[in-house]
């Protein structure tokens, strides 16, 4: 007949370590592999006041597709120069902080309601945001047209 053996029973042994605790201090140190100097980073908005700071989507209309491309989702903002007045309107995507519209304010620029949705506006305007000076037509859209369409009316002249 076959013997049977009991099982073995996993023992847990005193000299082994357990895993050090999040907040326990293991004495350690590390040294930095490269030391990292400090640098001044300039934005080009240090000159300029933010009068008006909303969260809002941009899109571009593409004419060669004739239908309206993303352009970023982010902060936009209209900048005032504290020296010579003139108000621009910059756009930064939110986790990149990449541009994506700069262009100045201009009295002859018209901003409009859209068509079909009254979250979103839109106008012509010669933006830069892409390094070369372009002629482009901009929708942005913004989350409720309650607080923010009506601050950007109240802010800025010509607001839809």
């Amino acid at each position: 007949m076959a013997s049977k053996e009991p099982e073995q029973q996993p023992q847990h042994r005193e000299d082994e370590e357990a895993p050090a605790a999040e907040d326990e201090d293991t004495g350690a140190q590390v040294a930095p592999i490269v030391r990292l100097e400090e640098v001044a980073v300039t934005t080009g908005e240090e000159d300029e006041e933010a009068i008006l700071d909303l969260k809002a989507k941009l899109y571009r209309f593409d004419k060669e597709g004739n239908q309206w491309k993303e352009r970023g989702a982010g902060s936009v903002r209209f900048l005032k120069h504290k020296e010579t007045g003139k108000v621009r309107l910059v756009m930064r995507q939110s986790k990149t902080l990449k541009i994506c519209a700069n262009h100045l304010i201009i009295p002859t620029m018209s901003v409009q309601e859209h068509v079909g949705n009254e979250k979103s506006c839109v106008w012509h305007a010669r933006d830069f945001a892409d390094g070369e000076l372009k002629d482009e037509l901009f929708c942005i859209r913004f989350a409720s047209i309650e607080s923010e369409l009506q601050k950007l009316h109240g802010e800025v002249p010509g607001g839809c």
